[in-house]
């Protein structure tokens, strides 16, 4: 399988997520924000960071670059998994590739700190723990969303409506969420269970 990891201009989590996905079974490339085709690859990663400095708000800018079109192509092919991870998440609902907003933390303050988490998918149920580093990740919706949450805070730190931490789309093909799961992959630090993402997202590329 192939992965490209989008590297936006402020983007800081990209060799971390890079090393989770080759750690996964996953060959990857860094994959700039002027890309104008993503049709060999079979996931697609938006990952965490500050893209053009949140300058406006988080995401805002990111969704006006050229491989957001080449995104919106790549998700009607129906060819694989996109999923967007903190400032990833915020860039796909900026672009209305997932539904809600992220919004400024209830504390006012940026969170950085492992959170304990119900992981819901495919029937099956697990508490894990992954870190989180953000200031808006308050999700926000006013539909019902409900039947796409995957992943909910067991102790919200944001705010977040219904305690959502990540949701997918109604095709499950394109997934967010706020924790880090590529922190939580290689160390003792912050535990081993960021493992579970990506083997959701493996499971679902080859669910077809």
């Amino acid at each position: 399988m192939r992965a490209a990891v989008v590297v936006f201009a402020g983007t800081n989590c990209e060799l971390e997520t890079k090393l989770a996905l080759e750690a996964s079974g996953f060959c990857a490339d860094y994959v700039d924000s002027n890309t104008a085709s993503l049709k060999e690859y079979d996931a697609v990663f938006l990952c965490g960071g500050f893209s053009y400095g949140d300058y406006i708000r988080s995401g805002r800018l990111a969704k006006f670059t050229p491989v957001i079109d080449a995104l919106n192509n790549f998700i009607e092919s129906q060819r694989g998994v996109v999923a967007g991870i903190c400032n990833g998440f915020q860039i796909l609902c900026e672009a209305r590739m997932l539904p809600g907003a992220l919004l400024e933390n209830d504390c006012l303050k940026f969170v950085c700190k492992n959170i304990p988490l119900k992981l819901d998918f495919n029937a099956e149920q697990k508490d894990i723990t992954l870190p989180v580093a953000h200031r808006e990740g308050k999700y926000w919706c006013d539909e019902d969303v409900s039947a796409m949450v995957f992943l909910k805070y067991m102790q919200n730190p944001n705010g977040s409506k219904d305690d959502i931490a990540g949701l997918y789309d109604k095709n499950r093909r394109i997934m967010g969420l706020m924790p880090h799961p590529e922190r939580a992959f290689f160390t003792k630090n912050f535990g081993f269970d960021g493992r579970e993402i990506f083997k959701i997202i493996k499971e679902e590329i080859a669910r077809g």
